[in-house]
């Protein structure tokens, strides 16, 4: 049942020569019409489908209304959409985009889920479901990219972790001394692909709130490395990681699976010992007011490791007016050839653009509102958002061209998602009237071309 109760207008007078005044009465329109760009994406994905087939249906079935194809669907474009959670949704129940996105007449057909339907199916999800859904989306994006892409030489793998406050009694919500919250400590990881710009999700991890940076790591990259193996023969493979994954297991693992790796380390008195030579260097330099920096290397054995490996030095010392020079070392081990400087700044550093990709998901689509009781319900939640962002990914794909190729998912959802329709239904079509002073409708039109609309 849903909640149609808003009738009533308001009135303004002294804005206009005339009295305005307003009523949500408009029964077949929506506020989201630009979004079935995002349908487009997932029917050429198959996305939807094939996350919801890894769902177990134990319902009744003589009992059941919608899906779990259509639940999935439902909370998945809803996300995208701007609501994140599922108390939105008694008003999207007749929503005619939400109803067509979801393969239902926009005008005759019947009402999406209610909000305590979409409660109970994120919370009856298991935790074989959320394994098969999380190999699933990794095999969607490794098989896109394959098929887009004729030939690649170099896939580069990246891995962050990231603080999930949380506010309430969540399982799995545990104190973090380094965060000092109370909180999750999700896992998300990245390919990019040669020298594409974009980091593409591949995984989002929920973990509980004291694990460690790289708990659950090398089983995620033991899986994904044959399937990318697999879907990319010849391609070179690097990982990127920061000071949390260092550890003898992961480097034993990257160099027999022939694997590329750049990892940062935590500084120790050996490490620093090795370094001096370095910013000895860097002290010669005259120039005390401005930031000085040296690059260079060494062979470094931790106790654990079973041999020497190669680490980069970073040597800098930062100097401000009326303040002491502070000496700032940074060590990376390694197995790619290349100088010291370019290894440091060109190499590692782009991993950084990975914690933008993890603000894009927080910001944009609110893969942070870990609110259920359940941790598996909140990692349904978080798998959910992971593919609302794929849908968003593959839009700045079929967005080149356009000043939305490089377009954050905020600014997608403004201009491309967010534009007022009124909707007719007919037997052989469904028209979606779009306002025709929209400012990117010339954009609209060639990304939806480009996902496979014709001229009309």
């Amino acid at each position: 049942m849903t909640n149609n109760t808003i009738k009533q207008g308001v009135l303004f007078k002294g804005l206009s020569k005339k009295v305005i005044v307003t009523q949500f009465d408009q029964d077949h329109a929506s506020s989201d019409g630009g979004a079935i760009l995002l349908k487009a994406c997932d029917e050429g994905l198959k996305l939807s489908e094939s996350l919801a087939a890894c769902l177990s249906d134990n319902r009744q079935q003589g009992k059941v209304k919608h899906s779990l194809q259509e639940l999935f669907r439902q909370r998945m474009f809803s996300i995208a959409c701007g609501y994140a959670d599922t108390n939105d949704s008694a008003r999207l129940a007749m929503d005619p985009v939400f109803k067509m996105m979801s393969d239902r007449d926009p005008v005759t057909g019947s009402a999406l889920a209610s909000q305590p339907t979409l409660s109970r199916f994120e919370n009856k999800v298991r935790r074989a479901d959320l394994l098969r859904m999380g190999e699933t989306l990794a095999d969607s994006v490794i098989e896109r990219h394959k098929c887009r892409r004729k030939k690649t030489r170099l896939i580069t793998i990246d891995l962050d972790p990231t603080v999930d406050p949380t506010h309430g009694s969540q399982q799995g919500s545990l104190f973090n001394g380094f965060y000092d919250t109370w909180c999750y400590l999700p896992l998300a990881g990245f390919l990019t692909f040669d020298r594409e710009e974009e980091q593409y999700l591949f995984c989002y991890m929920l973990r509980p709130g004291h694990a460690t940076a790289k708990q659950g790591c090398l089983g995620m990259l033991k899986r994904l490395v044959p399937k990318l193996r697999a879907a990319f023969p010849g391609a070179r493979i690097r990982v990127r990681l920061d000071s949390g994954f260092s550890g003898a297991e992961l480097y034993e693992f990257f160099e027999t699976e022939r694997l590329q790796y750049i990892v940062c380390m935590a500084k120790n008195k050996i490490l620093c010992g090795l370094a001096e030579p370095v910013f000895e260097i860097v002290r010669a330099d005259d120039q005390k007011d401005i930031r000085t920096v040296c690059y260079g290397e060494g062979l470094y054995r931790a106790r654990s490791w079973s041999r020497k490996r190669r680490v980069i030095i970073k040597a800098e010392i930062t100097t401000h007016p009326h303040r002491k020079p502070k000496e700032n070392p940074r060590f990376l081990v390694t197995n790619i050839k290349g100088s010291a400087k370019y290894l440091y700044k060109k190499i590692y550093c782009a991993r950084g653009d990975a914690e933008n990709r993890i603000k894009e998901l927080k910001g944009g689509l609110d893969i942070d509102r870990t609110s259920c009781t359940s941790f598996m319900a909140n990692q349904l939640r978080v798998l959910l958002t992971g593919a609302a962002y794929v849908l968003f990914q593959e839009l700045r794909l079929h967005a080149k061209g356009t000043c939305f190729a490089r377009a954050q998912v905020s600014t997608l959802r403004l201009h491309l998602l967010k534009l007022g329709a009124w909707i007719e239904s007919s037997v052989r079509r469904i028209v979606l009237h779009l306002p025709s002073s929209t400012v990117h409708a010339q954009d609209w039109q060639k990304i939806a071309l480009s996902l496979g609309a014709v001229p009309g």
